[in-house]
């Protein structure tokens, strides 16, 4: 890709679809659809903007790397991957959730170390690190309410929005951990290299997170 190029790093689903109308604001807007096109590298009605459709874990990773200018991922994600070589402008204030220790009311755990099921391995030893507290991390992918109902773990920790999932598991949410909303990433050395270029994109995108979200 061209030295003027910029590329986006987003993932599919809510993440995409909510940041799409900020996107239009900025005057980009996807020529294909990342949900119907097989396409990993998507086109805009502007030639010097490309969108890379990745995992959300990876995000970070590729705007790190300089493999894309810019993103947009979780805070979720960010606290896990540890923001090195990025900066974080604007809170997207999307995709809105909270990270939460959660378990089963009552469930003790004996006199050994509590063993906490979760995919952010990171996070959940800094927090209870921060609270003085040694635990055993337990590292699953999905379905994290179903740890403690069968004894593979006391606790999880987990993104947590409406708690419906928790309520249908009896489960109890008992930790805030953080709140938790999408961010726009930028590459440290990109923001040196194209500083103009990015500068006015982070303004139309802070103007258009000013529109959908009036103070």
């Amino acid at each position: 890709m061209s030295d003027q190029t910029l590329t986006i790093a987003l993932s599919k689903g809510r993440i995409f679809k909510d940041t799409l109308p900020l996107l239009a604001h900025a005057g980009i807007e996807p020529v294909d659809d990342p949900e119907t096109s097989r396409k990993l590298i998507l086109d805009t009605n502007r030639e010097d903007v490309k969108l890379v459709i990745i995992r959300a874990s990876d995000v970070p990773t590729y705007v790190q790397y300089g493999a894309a200018e810019l993103g947009v991922a979780g805070k979720d994600v960010l606290m896990e991957h540890g923001g090195e070589g990025l900066y974080e402008p604007v809170d997207l204030k999307i995709a809105r959730c909270r990270l939460m220790v959660a378990g089963l009311p009552d469930a003790g755990h004996g006199s050994r170390r509590m063993r906490i099921a979760t995919k952010y391995v990171n996070a959940t030893r800094a927090w209870f690190a921060a609270q003085g507290r040694q635990v055993e991390i337990i590292k699953l992918y999905g379905s994290m309410e179903l740890a403690p109902i069968v004894g593979l773990a006391d606790r999880i920790v987990d993104v947590v929005d409406t708690g419906n999932t928790l309520k249908a598991n009896g489960l109890v949410p008992m930790d805030h951990i953080a709140d938790i909303s999408s961010r726009l990433i930028v590459n440290k050395a990109a923001m040196k290299m194209k500083h103009q270029r990015i500068r006015e994109f982070i303004r139309l995108i802070e103007e258009a997170v000013a529109n959908h979200h009036p103070a």
